[in-house]
């Protein structure tokens, strides 16, 4: 009996250890804003058919080099023609040295967009989110990133 209660006690610890080892994350990565809103005014603002939509946006996780090119891609579509913006850690950011997005504007209601870091750093690891919005809605993706060192 006092061995039962011994082997069942150091599974009851062992388990409890395991729970910890991984803090859990509190932030939403990689969905769409999508389902039923308590108000009408916000439902019909949300799932708008002429709402902004992404078609098509890179992996979600990216291991890159450091040195190397990052290459980020999203398309997305939505009357009047939507804008994308992009985002890392939560912070907008803007073309510098290193930096460059491009966008196409593929057809009236369709725009693609580039982002490219060459080349890659440490501090570019991250996560990072490109933002589809147009007069009726918002769509986002979030890609997370970080980097892997190649030994010749």
């Amino acid at each position: 009996m006092l061995l039962v209660i011994l082997l069942l006690s150091l599974g009851a610890q062992g388990r409890r250890g395991r729970g910890r080892s991984r803090p859990k994350s509190r932030m939403q990565i990689g969905l769409p804003i999508t389902g039923k809103y308590r108000d009408q005014d916000s439902d019909q603002y949300y799932n708008n058919s002429d709402g902004a939509k992404i078609l098509l946006a890179s992996h979600f996780d990216y291991e890159y080099m450091l040195g190397h090119k990052i290459v980020f891609v999203c398309v997305a579509k939505g009357t009047p023609r939507p804008h994308i913006t992009w985002f890392k850690d939560s912070i907008e950011l803007y073309a510098h040295s290193n930096l460059h997005v491009h966008e196409w504007k593929i057809k009236p209601d369709k725009v693609k967009s580039k982002l490219e870091i060459d080349p890659a750093a440490q501090m570019d690891a991250g996560l990072y989110e490109c933002t589809a919005d147009n007069k009726y809605s918002v769509d986002r993706r979030s890609f997370k990133t970080d980097f892997s060192i190649a030994f010749d």
